[in-house]
């Protein structure tokens, strides 16, 4: 019986090794790896929100 886990590449789709060989887990490799960041940079991912907040509020250092 094999107890290696597997996912797949969340950029690609390619099946990694959950391990120790495979050391840009989830990922397949550095390229996937920088591809999944700047798709994060340049906002096309988000996590969603209520949208309750904007961008600046409950940020300031003032005391109210």
């Amino acid at each position: 019986m094999n107890d290696e886990t597997t996912v797949n590449c969340p950029t690609c789709g390619k099946t990694v090794i959950w391990g120790e060989q495979s050391p840009f887990r989830p990922f397949c490799s550095k390229r996937c790896q920088l591809i999944d960041l700047g798709e994060w940079a340049a906002e096309e991912k988000r996590i969603p929100s209520s949208g309750d907040l904007s961008d600046s509020d409950g940020w300031s250092e003032e005391e109210h």
